[in-house]
């Protein structure tokens, strides 16, 4: 009887310590695939480097178009500025054609 008890015991210390462990590295989806709203282009293509644009965006260029920018309309809006509907929004597409800060 007393060694189920200890046993018990020891099972659940194991678990309290696992499940705060675990709890200490786990990040919310949230967090993780969140837009972000950018301050400049130099801020937003340090991780698009190619810029961001919403779906069926074309590239107002007078040379070669930029076709490999990331597209989601989410992110997208979050950096268009033409509504500021989000906290931090500014208006990074400033030729308005759909993608923002695109570079080649």
């Amino acid at each position: 009887m007393l060694n189920t008890v200890r046993l018990k015991k020891l099972i659940i210390a194991t678990l309290a310590g696992t499940a705060v462990v675990l709890s200490a590295t786990a990040v919310p989806a949230s967090a993780a695939t969140a837009p972000k709203a950018f301050k400049n282009c130099t801020e937003l293509n340090k991780v698009y480097p190619h810029g961001v644009g919403r779906s069926g965006a074309r590239d107002h260029t007078s040379g070669k178009p930029v076709t490999t920018f990331r597209v989601s309309n989410t992110l997208y809006s979050y950096n268009d500025g033409l509504v500021p509907r989000h906290t931090g929004e500014h208006d990074l597409d400033r030729d308005n054609d759909g993608i923002a800060c695109e570079k080649g």
